[in-house]
């Protein structure tokens, strides 16, 4: 996690100390009994600046308490048709834990083609597995390897790549933005495995613009990247898609019970359940009402608006550089 000094994490605890209900019992939900690893998360996004890092958890506290986050784990996506569209068409699954006990994300990017639903309803997804991820995995990943796991590993398959992913750019600077600021330096490694020429050639431009701290997460591996992910983790941790060059992140390339990213995988089922679970513990105390659920997102930064134009401006000039037939003209943002 790198340097926090023992001062800072005094100052800033000294600072959550006086924070009013429900803020503090919102922050318990947050730190899970890891206090200094979660000061420690804030301060690192902020460069160890208390005071920034002070208002960027209470920003955080407030966010959850105004959208409910808290509750959003009792909060199921139905019918589970409906669902079951949302997870085959936003590619993320828990493929396995690193030989440290880390969590390994697989995310299909290239394939992702969030066409299913609302926008709302891919929002409300990737905060439930955050959710789920602090609350359950990662706790049960704690206690099995003995020793604090607050992080995990990401692996972002490229695969299928192509200038109409521009269509969900503001989804994805929103979902983007929602982590930066509500999850921060929750993800140890990014690695980027099978990557096309279109992104390589966005990835040069890109890399500049991001933070040092960043930049030191991402790793672009060779192909499929087996050899180096198998130095961190099993092979029966590795994503569906780095097994073997070529095989791609195709949904349809295993059978549902082996591909992390279908619903009837073994992660997706104990998330669904938990949710159906606790939405009819809530029920039972006060109905709740179903359907899409709508978070307030606040404006991305600067930095992050200035990246994602940089993104759509280099996709650009790759479609008419190569002459491709996939025109940029009319594709629509989504959103409401």
């Amino acid at each position: 996690m790198g340097i926090v000094s023992q001062e800072a994490i005094k100052q800033f605890q000294a600072l959550m100390d006086r924070v009013d209900e429900p803020l503090k019992r919102s922050f318990q939900n947050v730190h899970q009994g890891y206090l200094v690893e979660t000061f420690g998360r804030f301060l690192k996004a902020r460069d160890s600046n208390v005071a920034k890092a002070h208002k960027m958890l209470v920003d955080c506290l407030n966010w959850r308490v105004q959208n409910d986050i808290d509750n959003i784990l009792a909060k199921p996506i139905v019918p589970t048709e409906l669902y079951r569209g949302v997870r085959d068409s936003q590619l993320i699954g828990l493929s396995g834990y690193s030989k440290e006990g880390l969590p390994v994300f697989a995310i299909g990017v290239g394939l992702s083609t969030f066409d299913k639903a609302s926008f709302h309803y891919y929002v409300q997804s990737h905060i439930q597995i955050n959710e789920y991820r602090d609350h359950v995995i990662l706790p049960s990943a704690s206690k099995k390897y003995g020793k604090p796991i607050t992080t995990c590993i990401k692996v972002l398959d490229m695969t299928g790549l192509k200038l109409s992913a521009l269509s969900q750019i503001k989804l994805l600077t929103t979902i983007s933005t929602i982590d930066d600021l509500n999850y921060p330096e929750k993800t140890n490694t990014y690695y980027i495995v099978n990557a096309p020429y279109i992104f390589s050639t966005c990835w040069k431009v890109v890399k500049p613009l991001l933070q040092e701290r960043t930049r030191k997460k991402v790793q672009v591996l060779s192909g499929c990247g087996r050899d180096e992910l198998l130095e961190i983790m099993d092979y029966a941790s590795l994503p569906h898609f780095c097994e073997r060059e070529g095989s791609g992140s195709s949904q349809n390339s295993q059978n549902g019970a082996d591909n992390c990213f279908s619903l009837d995988h073994h992660f997706h089922q104990q998330l669904y359940t938990h949710i159906r679970q606790q939405s009819l513990m809530k029920d039972s105390v006060q109905p709740i009402r179903h359907g899409s659920f709508h978070v307030d997102v606040p404006e991305a930064a600067a930095e992050r608006t200035r990246i994602a134009k940089t993104i759509e401006s280099e996709f650009n000039k790759f479609g008419n550089r190569n002459g491709l037939s996939e025109s940029l003209d009319g594709l629509k943002i989504n959103g409401d």
